[in-house]
């Protein structure tokens, strides 16, 4: 279970967890995305229109619902969606006052026998460090952080790995860093070469080699609902994003046989 989380919007976050989750189910693997922003980028990106969407992620962490109930077919056959419902923004609020209101999302999950039958469950965090993203920290079993490669984006990752080692230490002690992921990579910029360079000096092997080029073919794709491979699967956003997976899954068979 992986939470993609940065509290800086506009990073890539939302268009990394389409992709990879795309990437990973086109790969064979049985693939859950949770929608835990308010926004619902998620959703629209893979065609569930917010018009169109009845109980989701509220209902899941604010409810404890059944994930039978929530999740939705996607148009690859082994992605499926918990969409962001219409009440999500409101859950934050309402979590305030209740017992252990950081764990309600892992509860959740825990409970729940659907959530095994997934190789991987991808959860789209809000830009936020709040509550929901909390739930998210605590039910994951690492953190994937998409890094833009722009000026105040190594400020914002700093804040945000502070968070998780609190995190770790306070409520969930196997959460670990899954790695950052460089997004938004212009080679025609010399800041996006800097920031790279800053990016992999300061976090070394935590940083993916697999970089995400800027692509017009990426926001297009989000904008017909579909994620880049289906959109335009030679374009270099969509196989950026599948070399990505590939480094993923490569990244934890080692970890598993190192143990």
């Amino acid at each position: 279970m992986i939470a993609v989380a940065n509290q800086k919007g506009g990073v890539g976050k939302t268009t990394t967890a389409i992709n990879l989750a795309t990437a990973l189910a086109l790969q064979d693997k049985r693939v859950l995305l949770i929608d835990l922003d308010p926004q619902g980028n998620a959703s629209t990106g893979l065609g569930i229109a917010y018009d169109g969407r009845d109980a989701g992620a509220y209902a899941l962490i604010a409810e404890g619902a059944a994930l039978d109930g929530l999740i939705c077919d996607t148009a690859i056959e082994s992605l499926h969606l918990v969409p962001a419902d219409n009440e999500l923004a409101g859950a934050e609020i309402e979590l305030v006052d209740r017992e252990r209101r950081e764990y309600c999302l892992k509860q959740a999950l825990d409970d729940d026998p659907r959530a095994q039958g997934y190789d991987f469950i991808l959860i789209d965090c809000p830009p936020s460090l709040g509550l929901l993203t909390l739930n998210a920290l605590i039910a994951a079993g690492s953190v994937l952080v998409p890094l833009q490669c722009e000026f105040f984006a190594l400020e914002g990752v700093s804040q945000l790995i502070r968070t998780v080692d609190r995190v770790r230490r306070a409520f969930n002690p196997t959460l670990r860093m899954e790695g950052l992921v460089l997004t938004m990579f212009d080679r025609r910029n010399n800041l996006s070469e800097l920031v790279a360079a800053d990016a992999r000096g300061f976090f070394g092997e935590q940083v993916f080699e697999t970089v995400i080029p800027r692509n017009i073919r990426i926001s297009e794709a989000q904008s017909h609902g579909k994620p880049a491979h289906l959109y335009d699967a030679k374009s270099s956003g969509a196989v950026a994003y599948a070399a990505l997976a590939d480094e993923l899954l490569a990244r934890l068979a080692d970890k598993k046989a190192a143990r």
